[in-house]
């Protein structure tokens, strides 16, 4: 009798054991696990304590540590039956010489699972523009349209770094998904991964935030780099007040006449445009408040919990990851560079009455760019205010993105 309630409660306990987190860390691939947790409380630390771009960090942050605490069941994948076999050449080549079997993930159980079909309708990115729009004055680009020109240059990343990813042996629609990096524009990074490249979703979206922080740090060597002191130093004159009539249509034009080119951009143009729209019609107070705080806010906590959660250690913990954090700097690297170097071009153009320094604003971190522009003008010349003619290409660089994008997806989708 004692031998068998011995056994029993042994039973018991081993079934509990069995039953915990902690015994899933012991099995086969358990440390990969741990690695993801430590990657997720990295992610916590930088935007608590550095204030590394804080709201989306750290829901992501959250979000990875709960898809990685084992038997957690907030987002588990469902897998398709079929597997698919890959090749590669150049660098992934390097990593899989004899090929890579992959099951394709086609949906997601638990909480955050649920909360991921805001991802898989492109509901979140969109909703986040409208924010955004909502919180955007326009009235430099209007003012200044020729700053159009800069906000265009910097997309010179995204075409890049697409050409320099399909020799790493990625697929074109991978390639476009990685060069979207360069637009620093997280929603679109997020909307053209979903429809290209859902499997790379984390290590994009992941990749794109961490240096849209990063950008203060990035930029300033790349200007100085291709600037001289002499075109740091030049002044600008300011631009003129903008009709509230002007501001009105801009909104509506761009909607129609970008569409109309690239249909594919319509969500995330559409989207932009009806948030600024509302905010310059001044008759809708009520709307634009929500769309610009509480909606805002709200969506991206569950971008960033959602997005977080599908960075499992099996989708993350690959060398494709290093290889897209790698092209991402490139990205952001060559993005800055080109609308540098055209802004030089601008300048030259002008005999002198451009800075090319607000190329380098034409990535589509807003208005995080233009205050690193700003920033470099004022250490050249304590008098230099740069801030509202940085502001043209920054916003210009939102809409840019947005229509690469587009394109990209228009092509290869």
């Amino acid at each position: 009798m004692s031998t068998l309630v011995y056994n029993d409660v042994g039973a018991f306990f081993k079934g509990f054991w069995e039953s915990t987190g902690i015994a899933q860390f012991f099995v086969d691939g358990g440390w990969k696990s741990i690695i993801m947790i430590l990657i997720a409380l990295l992610l916590l630390y930088l935007a608590i304590f550095k204030e590394a771009e804080p709201y989306l960090l750290i829901p992501m942050g959250i979000g990875m540590l709960l898809a990685n605490l084992p038997l957690s069941g907030v987002m588990d994948p469902i897998y398709a039956k079929e597997s698919t076999y890959t090749t590669y050449t150049g660098l992934l080549g390097l990593f899989y010489p004899n090929g890579e079997t992959v099951t394709r993930i086609t949906g997601y159980s638990g909480l955050l699972g649920v909360l991921y079909k805001g991802i898989q309708y492109e509901i979140y990115p969109c909703l986040i523009f409208l924010g955004i729009g909502a919180t955007t004055d326009f009235g430099p680009l209007i003012a200044n349209p020729k700053t159009m020109i800069l906000g265009a240059a910097a997309q010179i990343g995204i075409f890049a770094t697409f050409l320099l990813a399909i020799p790493c042996g990625f697929t074109p629609q991978q390639a476009a998904s990685i060069g979207i990096i360069g637009g620093a524009d997280g929603p679109t990074a997020i909307l053209t991964t979903t429809k290209l490249a859902p499997e790379l979703l984390s290590s994009i979206a992941i990749a794109a935030y961490s240096y849209m922080a990063l950008v203060p740090f990035i930029q300033p060597p790349v200007i100085r780099l291709l600037t001289t002191k002499k075109e740091r130093r030049i002044h600008m004159e300011m631009p003129k007040p903008v009709s509230k009539t002007k501001k009105i249509l801009f909104p509506i034009i761009v909607t129609v006449v970008v569409t109309l080119i690239v249909p594919s951009c319509a969500p995330l143009i559409g989207c932009l445009m009806f948030g600024n729209l509302i905010k310059e019609s001044g008759v809708v107070p009520k709307l634009v408040e929500n769309a610009s705080n509480a909606l805002l806010y709200c969506v991206t906590i569950l971008l960033g919990l959602t997005v977080g959660a599908t960075a499992s250690a099996a989708n993350f913990l690959t060398p494709k990851t290093l290889i897209i954090f790698g092209l991402g700097i490139c990205a952001f690297i060559l993005a800055t560079a080109g609308g540098v170097l055209i802004g030089k071009l601008m300048c030259w153009i002008s005999k002198g009455k451009i800075n090319p320094m607000i190329g380098a604003a034409g990535v589509s971190a807003v208005p995080m760019a233009a205050r690193v522009v700003q920033k470099e003008g004022i250490r050249e010349d304590p008098s230099n205010f740069l801030l509202m003619h940085a502001m043209g290409p920054n916003v210009a660089g939102v809409i840019g993105s947005a229509v690469a994008a587009g394109l990209l997806i228009m092509l290869l989708g």
